[in-house]
């Protein structure tokens, strides 16, 4: 099965990398990530300072991360005098450097990092909306490099399509989206206080919770501009979230909180699981994928019913307690009120035993 894929003009093996932050962290991290088979390196974002990161700063539950970490805490001469040169004649796959944030500082880092990088990916999250200041960051970069520039979009700019044309019309190669969601926060009702976060009680959020916000900003940027290189991230976990991300509009993914919060051999199983997802759902190879236009905009206004298949129906209730329209009863069997029926799907979607059909599905 052919996984490769390109992006900006580079190859890779596979779709699949880290997203920047701590299992990137330093030299030794990523020589063991890049041991588990990954398609492309990310570092984390290096600045002209090493960040004095809050302790604690990460916190894990079912389906997200929040994190309290800023860019890297080491300085760049860390990078440039240990970490990248070893990099750079260790790794064996195409190396993304991660640089941030303001166009002094892009001035001042781009022509040191320019040696040992394959690309580089520029964070904009503590940059700020003013898409003429993100433009003009873009153009310093540029004027620094040849070498492929793709810029990450934060969920908070308004506009990702507008982002994303400022960056390409100033010289970026592609978009990287989307980073952390944010300002969030976690608080401990017992001890009455924020229980970790910055001076203000801040974190950001990532991992599988943010999963339909990053897809749906992939797939609108994609569906504006079909020419542009889009790498995906947020809320990857598994090899079935990776094609979803491909079909929204991604060339390649990036993932990083569900390596946190499920083990980082995560990445090495989904590569291995990536050959038996693409065959169970009919596809060749990962470029069919990322070529296969996705069908949307099929909207209906009159509604289908629910059937039930009362073989496969355990009869547990959970359709009739949340139905929003209170057309679901549970007798012997669950009937269905046709009358007050809105074919919502809340049903069919949440049925645990797959009993339920007829409004998403045929079957």
């Amino acid at each position: 099965m052919n996984l490769s894929t390109t992006i900006a003009g580079i190859r890779l093996k596979n779709p699949l990398m880290p997203a920047s932050g701590p299992l990137v962290g330093d030299y030794e991290k990523m020589m063991i990530l890049e041991g588990f088979g990954l398609g492309c390196m990310v570092t984390k974002t290096i600045s002209t300072i090493g960040a004095e990161v809050p302790r604690p700063c990460i916190y894990g539950e079912k389906d997200m991360i929040m994190n309290a970490e800023l860019w890297s805490e080491y300085s760049p001469e860390y990078w440039l005098e240990e970490a990248l040169p070893k990099l750079k004649r260790e790794i064996n796959i195409p190396l993304i450097i991660s640089v941030g944030y303001t166009k002094e500082d892009m001035e001042k880092l781009i022509p040191l990092l320019e040696p040992y990088a394959d690309a580089f990916e520029i964070s904009t999250h503590y940059v700020g909306k003013d898409l003429s200041v993100i433009g003009e960051t873009v153009k310093t970069i540029r004027n620094n490099t040849a070498k492929p520039i793709f810029m990450k979009v934060s969920p908070h700019i308004p506009d990702p399509v507008a982002f994303a044309k400022v960056v390409k019309d100033n010289g970026a190669s592609g978009i990287v989206a989307i980073n952390s969601l944010g300002p969030t926060m976690k608080i401990d009702i017992k001890n009455r206080k924020v229980l970790i976060g910055n001076d203000k009680g801040e974190v950001w959020t990532s991992g599988p919770a943010i999963k339909p916000v990053a897809l749906a900003i992939v797939n609108k940027i994609k569906s504006a501009m079909p020419d542009f290189t889009v790498i995906g991230v947020g809320g990857i976990a598994s090899a079935e979230d990776v094609l979803e991300f491909l079909l929204a509009g991604a060339d390649a993914v990036q993932m990083l909180s569900a390596a946190m919060l499920k083990g980082k051999d995560l990445y090495e199983k989904i590569i291995k699981d990536l050959p038996s997802v693409l065959e169970k759902y009919n596809f060749s190879s990962v470029e069919e994928v990322v070529n296969t236009e996705l069908s949307k905009g099929n909207v209906k206004f009159v509604p289908d019913n629910p059937v039930i298949n009362h073989q496969k129906c355990s009869r547990c209730g959970l359709c009739a307690k949340i139905c929003p329209y209170f057309a679901l009863r549970l007798e012997e069997k669950v009937l269905v009120d046709k009358e007050k029926c809105f074919g919502c799907s809340l049903c069919e979607s949440k049925c645990p035993v797959h009993a339920i059909s007829g409004v998403l599905s045929d079957d």
